[in-house]
């Protein structure tokens, strides 16, 4: 990414060590069920945004990365462990986890992978009772917390 380029998505870890941009939207929005996928971010599937390297950059800190498989590597914050990216070791692309985007409501999944590995109670989420953060803690334990995570913006 040049530097006169302008970012038109950006993000990063939680603790803000690691900082990205993207100067052109990304090339597909996927979920993956896989079972590395799961093994990776802890969690029933992981969703990612497809990007040419070419249109992204790091643009704070350096992340650790983890060889999960002959082919792939996975970017990681080594000071607080965010699953920041998907790679091919030789491939054109990096995929973004889209949850670590600033705005991660402009980053929607269009299609799903590795649904061999996907849990059966996964369908029904949306159809579970649900609560905000403020319903489920209270406002006074609410006024109490304090975040130390990085601000959704650089």
């Amino acid at each position: 990414m040049s530097d006169t380029a302008k970012a038109v998505l950006t993000g990063g870890c939680q603790c803000g060590a690691v900082r990205f941009a993207l100067t052109a939207p990304p090339a597909k929005i996927s979920i993956c069920h896989c079972r590395m996928c799961q093994k990776a971010t802890g969690a029933p599937f992981a969703s990612f945004a497809d990007i040419a390297k070419d249109d992204f950059t790091w643009t704070k800190g350096t992340p650790a990365a983890f060889r999960s498989s002959s082919i792939a590597m996975r970017d990681f914050c080594a000071a607080c462990g965010t699953p920041l990216s998907f790679r091919r070791i030789e491939g054109p692309h990096i995929e973004i986890m889209t949850g670590t985007f600033d705005r991660p409501d402009q980053i929607v999944p269009t299609r799903q992978y590795g649904t061999e590995s996907r849990l059966g109670w996964v369908v029904g989420i949306a159809n579970l009772p649900s609560q905000t953060t403020q319903q489920n803690y209270g406002s006074e334990k609410m006024a109490t917390i304090v975040s130390h995570q990085h601000p959704d913006h650089d």
